[in-house]
């Protein structure tokens, strides 16, 4: 049953899945509080357990200590309160590029009592439309280098009514910053239920229809006290740096909770490339990577060259598979762990992962504690070891949809159905084979085909188009697009630039076709529709 809530705007409690259409949740071991912040935890309880002086984070040029973080967050949580009348339960979006601003922002917003939608800089006015009207979001919170698109989705908004300006540098001088310099350093954060909703995790899922995953204050707990304690062994001398964004749970788990849950640092980057994680790692010996298989590629190239990448302890890949050759050059060259890992929007973080002294190749590896998981086929039933069938797990974190359908489809019988197609060996590891679904993993992105489609067709030159996921010695995949024109145009080479320049002006430049093959016709079905799988078949 659901415990009390502090929550004066019930909309996301009210848009929970009905609880029969829940996972089950294994929560022995995770125990917390009826009443408890996860804000006021990863930012005043460090102040109180001795550690205000140590530093918090750092990026855009400067350290800042976890007393500086918990007045901060304090100030600006007196001015969502006090000047914009934010109420608890209330949906606050963050538009940023990782930097200490919009960590300050989500722990501020989290300490009021709101419910936080994270979002990428490069989504664009039409892709924020759907996140404000299916969380039917009021108040966005905006770095202002990124107004114009934010702007341009409220102007158009019946749901949003205010956008209000931060720093996302050091200066401090936006909207938001001045009002905070002058208030309190002290905020009584809001006693939220463990049970409230803090966070709304979106994935655009295969359809392009995005689908917000709700986090409880007791969920982002729980991923640091499992996870980031069993397997990373966190301790405050950790220094993280990585490359996903805070949109992503990956990211906000990796570069944020884990860290600041155990008194650690995060350096953020807001162009974390290969080379940019290189200077901070060497700049300030960062113990802990998150990034995907290709930055991992790219840094051992870099190491040949000189990088030193000595201070790591301990290198976690997620996103995409690792694959067995790059796992077995970075333990060959470092002498240090490489731990890959699944983990999904859905159930917040990583659940399956190798461990230090137990970790094999071209494996996924074993379930985080907590955790339960199986291979199952269609009708749920557990198949043999060295079967490929469908990977379904529980535990203490699981999908709640926000009024949704699709509720029904990841949720069988108590299990998580994560869309992947596994294969668990004799030993108990797990190793990837596939996506179930029709999802693009690109570099750690995942993107979804008709979503790329549809930017495709929005062009005059395109009659018809399919997208597929193609295999990539760098990415993974790439996003393949099969394109037939309108009748006069020709196919060259200016007519792939215009496309790709087309998509990338219309969603987040990332999903844009980096391959582009024009076809007199789309193989169908006789009821006409377009058969993707014989598309991925003839170019093999």
């Amino acid at each position: 049953m659901l415990g009390p809530t502090a929550h004066i705007d019930t909309f996301t409690r009210d848009n929970l899945p009905p609880q029969e259409e829940w996972p089950d949740f294994l929560l022995d071991g995770f125990d917390y509080p009826e009443f408890i912040n996860a804000g006021h935890e990863l930012t005043d309880r460090l102040v109180e357990q001795g550690f205000g002086d140590h530093t918090a984070l750092i990026g855009n040029g400067r350290r800042r200590t976890y007393k500086e973080l918990s007045d901060w967050t304090n100030r600006l949580a007196h001015a969502l309160v006090e000047d914009y009348g934010l109420q608890p339960g209330n949906r606050v979006l963050i538009r940023s590029a990782n930097n200490p601003a919009m960590v300050a922002c989500w722990l501020a917003a989290t300490k009021a009592g709101a419910v936080v939608v994270n979002t990428m800089p490069m989504l664009r006015a039409g892709e924020l439309a759907q996140i404000v009207d299916k969380a039917e979001i009021s108040l966005a919170l905006c770095d202002t280098r990124l107004m114009d698109e934010m702007v341009a989705c409220a102007k158009d908004s019946r749901f949003l009514k205010k956008v209000i300006g931060f720093d996302g540098t050091a200066n401090h001088d936006a909207e938001l910053d001045r009002i905070a310099l002058g208030k309190s350093v002290r905020f009584e954060a809001v006693k939220t239920g463990r049970d409230d909703v803090a966070l709304l995790g979106f994935t655009s899922g295969t359809t392009g229809v995005p689908k917000a995953t709700m986090h409880f204050h007791r969920d982002l707990l729980i991923i640091a006290d499992g996870y980031a304690k069993e397997v990373l062994d966190v301790t405050p001398d950790d220094v993280f740096v990585g490359s996903p964004p805070l949109a992503f749970t990956f990211g906000l788990g990796g570069l944020a909770v884990f860290p600041l849950r155990f008194g650690a640092t995060a350096t953020l980057l807001e162009n974390a490339s290969p080379p940019n994680m290189i200077e901070i790692i060497e700049t300030y010996k960062a113990t802990i990577s998150f990034t995907a298989p290709t930055a991992y590629r790219a840094m051992m190239k870099a190491m040949d060259e000189g990088a030193d990448l000595s201070s790591l302890r301990v290198a976690v890949s997620a996103g995409e598979t690792l694959p067995g050759p790059v796992f077995e050059e970075w333990v060959q060259k470092t002498g240090k762990p490489i731990l890959d890992g699944i983990g999904a929007t859905e159930m917040l973080h990583i659940f399956i992962s190798n461990r230090f002294g137990d970790m094999r190749a071209a494996s996924t590896g074993r379930p985080v504690g907590g955790y339960e998981a199986r291979i199952v086929d269609d009708d749920m039933n557990e198949v043999p070891r060295g079967t490929v069938g469908r990977l379904a797990v529980r535990g203490p974190t699981g999908c709640r949809y926000m009024a949704d359908e699709r509720q029904r489809a990841y949720v069988r019988d108590g299990w998580n159905l994560t869309g992947d197609t596994f294969v668990q060996d004799e030993d108990g590891f797990f190793h990837f084979a596939a996506r179930s679904d029709d999802m693009i993993v690109s570099a750690g992105y995942n993107i979804a085909g008709p979503e790329v489609e549809a930017a495709l067709l929005a062009h005059d030159d395109v009659a018809e188009c399919a997208v597929i996921g193609a295999p990539d010695t760098e990415r993974g995949q790439i996003v393949e697009a099969y394109v037939v024109l309108a009748r006069g145009m020709a196919g060259d080479a200016e007519m792939v630039r215009r496309l790709q320049d087309h998509v990338k002006a219309t969603i987040a430049p990332y999903k844009y076709p980096r391959s582009i093959r024009f076809l007199d016709a789309l193989p169908k079905t006789q009821t006409g529709k377009i058969q993707r799988f014989r598309l991925r078949v003839e170019r093999q």
